[in-house]
């Protein structure tokens, strides 16, 4: 009884005049409204509510006030009369989907199971008429079974493994290549042809690196169901190679803001002039300094930024100071540095452990975009809130101090 009312409520809040059984719209109209704001929509509020709020943060501090720039090169009068203020903190991190760890063994598995599903659609017309081609499924099925049950796994049989998967989706792909001569393939679903494709080109990669002994090859698949992942290499303890979106972020005053997002892994290091003239964009100047890893310290960007009067973090290119008092100084800035720099790193903690960047789970590219999109807008929200409470937490709107607990 309690349920059915709260249908009802539910339905009468959508605007319905009467109370029905039936659902009152399709699942799929969800997909529809998502698609309604994609991932350049939410970056647009998300830029327009982080940096209208990291300028009021900035102006309420007394370390933010513009600073002359010092540049020695300038390039143009404008930016020698320019002042920069402000830190800009660059990172980046992978996004991990939510994916099988791609072994080429249980690739090309799931490619071969693929593979017998069309192959079973397109012999339907044939049903009482010819059997169906031997595509030796149970045999194949029982092949790798034998593999994977085993905890471990040497070399040579692991090659053996490889080659047998590759000879029975070859002889899959041969029999569907004659149907597709008969005019069969529009008796597949679209998801069917998709995955067609998708196994055909993993067959390709897998047939090539078996062939020429190595694990790499140009834009290699690690997914079927999101052909798109690429596998990222962080180095990281935990794991050395993560699959799923590439992520570069900035923050300016605990507001975090979009620089790159790509499922190809990309080198952050060379994009430093593009993040800086956003920068310029969103607050209206330069910042007084960047502040990243070694990673953004190469020649070219140590020149940009001296160029522009930027002050770049890190150790300067070349021999250490000969002055120890120098050196010290050197020393106690980078350190201080470092210490800024955390920020970058809890909002990637923050981002994975509690808003759900550790693993991604929608499928398509553009719906993973905008998941991402969304965690970061999530973040300045929560940002915004922590400002709030520290201010409501000293004084009400009458102006009498008093301190709120958490539980509060």
């Amino acid at each position: 009884m309690k349920h059915t009312a709260y249908r009802r409520g539910n339905q009468y809040f959508l605007g319905l005049p009467g109370y029905q059984e039936r659902a009152p719209f399709d699942a799929s109209l969800m997909v529809h409204f998502r698609k309604r704001f994609p991932q350049e929509v939410i970056n647009e509020i998300n830029e327009l509510i982080a940096k209208s709020s990291a300028k009021n943060a900035g102006n309420d501090k007394d370390d933010n006030t513009p600073k002359p720039s010092s540049g020695d090169d300038i390039n143009s009068e404008s930016d020698a009369a320019q002042v920069h203020f402000g830190d800009l903190i660059l990172d980046a991190t992978c996004v991990p989907a939510d994916i099988h760890y791609p072994t080429d063994v249980h690739l090309l598995n799931h490619s071969r199971e693929v593979l017998e599903d069309v192959l079973d659609t397109l012999h339907i017309p044939d049903i009482g008429v010819r059997s169906k081609p031997r595509d030796k499924c149970e045999i194949a099925r029982i092949r790798y079974l034998d593999y994977s049950k085993k905890k471990k796994h040497g070399k040579t049989e692991t090659r053996k493994t490889i080659k047998q998967q590759l000879q029975f989706i070859r002889r899959d792909i041969c029999f569907i290549e004659v149907y597709a001569k008969a005019g069969r393939l529009p008796l597949l679903k679209k998801s069917q042809y998709r995955n067609l494709l998708v196994a055909n080109e993993i067959y390709r990669q897998q047939a090539l690196m078996y062939q020429d002994h190595n694990h790499s090859v140009e834009d290699r698949i690690v997914s079927l169901e999101q052909p798109h992942i690429r596998p990222i290499v962080r180095g990281k303890a935990g794991a050395h190679t993560e699959f799923g979106a590439k992520l570069e972020i900035s923050v300016v005053d605990g507001f975090v803001f979009s620089e790159r997002l790509d499922f190809n892994s990309f080198n952050e290091g060379i994009g430093l002039r593009q993040s800086l003239e956003r920068y310029k964009e969103r607050f209206g100047s330069y910042p007084a300094s960047v502040i990243a890893d070694k990673i953004y310290r190469n020649r070219a960007n140590y020149h940009i930024c001296k160029s522009l009067g930027i002050r770049l973090s890190g150790p300067r290119l070349g021999r250490p100071p000969a002055d120890e008092c120098e050196h010290r100084n050197q020393k106690h800035l980078e350190r201080l540095d470092s210490k800024i720099r955390n920020i970058v790193e809890e909002r990637f903690g923050t981002g994975k452990r509690k808003y759900g960047l550790d693993r991604v789970y929608a499928k398509r590219p553009e719906t993973t975009a905008t998941v991402i999109t969304l965690n970061l807008l999530v973040l300045n929200l929560e940002h915004m809130l922590r400002i709030l409470y520290s201010l409501f937490s000293k004084f009400n709107i009458f102006g009498v101090y008093f301190v709120l607990s958490p539980a509060a």
